[in-house]
């Protein structure tokens, strides 16, 4: 294979059940996303998205990666996620469905690429020091 070429043909992961699969992270939130084909049903931790990320705004961070692609509606998701809150564990299943969309149809990464969705969020809570009320705010300063 030449590594020069454009088009470098980069074969599809997908296992014995016909899912592909993607590890998506995000604060300390870590999601675990097989995507298979389907009618678009998203499944987080044995519950409907909708009733696990129950605000909108969550919902539609999920289904982002579909949209972007225009494949909404045509994969199941099926996600197990740990730790962090709701907001982080949204992000790491954006995050591992836009990686699991990849190692299905691997040209659609241009695309997820370009709309920022296959870069991991690093930002994390910064962590208390001493001689601090917080991170970073100072205890209040007496003159008395």
């Amino acid at each position: 294979m030449d590594l020069n070429s454009d088009k470098a043909e980069v074969a599809s992961i997908i296992d014995s059940k016909g899912r592909s699969y993607g590890t998506g992270r995000r604060k300390e939130a870590v999601a675990r996303v097989w995507v298979q084909p389907g009618r678009g049903d998203v499944i987080v931790n044995g519950r409907s998205m909708f009733d696990y990320f129950a605000r909108s705004v969550l919902q539609s961070l999920i289904l982002q990666p579909f949209s972007v692609v225009n494949r909404v509606g045509q994969y199941d998701v099926l996600c197990t996620v740990v730790g962090g809150g709701l907001s982080g564990q949204a992000g790491a299943a954006r995050h591992g469905i836009s990686k699991a969309l990849v190692n299905y149809e691997p040209k659609l990464r241009l695309l997820l690429k370009e709309a920022g969705l296959l870069t991991r969020d690093s930002r994390v809570v910064e962590r208390k020091k001493y001689g601090k009320m917080k991170a970073r705010r100072s205890f209040q300063f007496s003159k008395r």
